[in-house]
């Protein structure tokens, strides 16, 4: 199989006191919000388009089974509990839908969606998330509004971290309320 020239982001991210390699295309605040291909719990493919028309956040995490990436998906999925049928809240990791759905059963996650870019890992590409030599996902949050662009990216300083909550948050809210203006 031939390798696949990615760019290489530096000085991003760090896993500890060290800098970790980030691989693919970093994506900007105001940018179209570039498509992706993941997979749901029974591995069909689930793309960007099918979230068109709705704000987004997507909360990416290294591995649900681990402390930090576990507790941030069981507060946006509260998150999401409070939120309208208008928003969309997605959880991207890169283990597979078997773990988890188990995951997602243990912990009652029912109010966003988790999916898996095991597969393809194309969503990690195209967002520049992919750990060089590690295969998981850094952990960040984006909000795409309606028309799909992005109006909110963090990219948490150290993977060991939590994201910023009530940014994300109210990042989402605003961009609902934009297209709540919108419709009407």
């Amino acid at each position: 199989m031939p390798s696949q020239s990615l760019t290489e982001s530096y000085d991003l991210v760090k896993a500890g006191d060290k800098y970790i390699t980030l691989l693919g295309d970093q994506v900007n605040v105001g940018s179209q919000a570039p498509s992706f291909k993941v997979v749901d719990e029974m591995f069909s493919p689930v793309t960007l388009s099918e979230f068109a028309g709705k704000p987004l956040l997507i909360s990416v995490v290294p591995s649900l089974d681990t402390g930090v990436c576990s507790i941030q998906t069981k507060r946006f999925n509260e998150e999401a509990a409070k939120l309208g049928d208008d928003l969309t809240l997605l959880t991207i990791s890169n283990d597979l839908p078997y773990a988890q759905k188990r995951f997602c059963k243990d912990e009652n996650i029912e109010q966003l969606q988790v999916l898996s870019d095991s597969v393809w890992r194309e969503f990690g590409k195209n967002y520049g998330l992919l750990i060089k030599d590690m295969g998981l996902l850094t952990r960040a949050i984006f909000v795409i509004d309606a028309s799909g662009k992005i109006t909110y990216k963090e990219l948490v300083a150290n993977i060991s971290q939590h994201p910023n909550y009530e940014a994300a948050l109210a990042a989402l809210q605003e961009v609902s309320k934009t297209s709540e203006e919108n419709k009407n």
